[in-house]
């Protein structure tokens, strides 16, 4: 009964959502948000990655912030029984040593943009990643495409400039929103970085609806995407 209606909307499909296996990197104002909908639309492996504890400053916009100075995965590990957690502060050291092939999709919640650099090196071909949240009010500005057709957002523009440095040519499904900032400092909305949350969740789900898994070659994702294991391959680099 309890994803009776997950069930009836997805149908048959709603057994390829069950049966997904999802790495969630950060479960801040974003990834709280993304882990509450992927558990609650039926999503059985989840892990969450992350390293920090809980401030009285994330209690605007974060699921689990009420336990104050408690480790975020340690809170959230109780508040959504059977998810895995691994505590651990994801830079590119982390990157570059862990073994992402296990999951079918990773999901990118974090604001480092030298990790997500890292992260679309290593798994672009199964990589979503949030881009910047922070500064704005309109949650139906929010967009999804390619990283290299985002547009308006100060911190999508970094990411691309820094993927172009390293030479990353692959490409991978961002979420932005080309709102312009409506300040300068760290304010914060969570109509807009839960938004972000649940379209990060949203678009988990339809990849995994829309493709069929092949357990001898790489991930159908990937296939449609047209992006082979290695991310960086040789082609012609994005104009953007």
């Amino acid at each position: 009964m309890r994803y009776e209606r997950c069930r009836t909307l997805f149908g048959e499909d709603f057994a390829k959502i069950q049966k997904a296996k999802i790495l969630l990197l950060g479960v801040g104002g974003v990834g709280s948000f993304a882990l509450d909908c992927l558990y609650r639309s039926g999503v059985r492996d989840i892990t969450i990655v992350d390293f920090d504890t809980y401030d009285i400053t994330n209690q605007n916009r974060q699921i689990g912030s009420e336990h104050l100075g408690q480790k975020k995965v340690e809170v959230l590990e109780r508040l959504y029984p059977g998810i895995k957690k691994i505590e651990a502060k994801i830079d590119n050291e982390w990157v570059e040593n862990f073994d992402f092939s296990p999951y079918d999709l990773v999901l990118d919640a974090i604001d480092d943009t030298k990790a997500k650099v890292a992260l679309a090196k290593k798994c672009a071909p199964k990589l979503i990643s949030a881009t910047g949240s922070a500064k704005k009010c309109d949650p139906t500005q929010i967009r999804a495409d390619s990283i290299w057709k985002t547009y308006g957002d100060p911190f999508a523009k970094k990411l691309r400039s820094e993927l172009k440095r390293s030479g990353f040519t692959g490409d991978f499904l961002a979420i932005f929103s080309p709102e312009p900032p409506k300040c300068k400092e760290k304010g914060s909305f969570v109509g807009v970085t839960g938004a972000f949350g649940l379209t990060l969740c949203a678009k988990t789900l339809e990849k995994i609806v829309n493709e069929t898994r092949n357990s001898h070659s790489d991930t159908s994702i990937q296939r449609r995407e047209g992006d082979t294991p290695d991310s960086t391959r040789s082609k012609k680099s994005p104009s953007q």
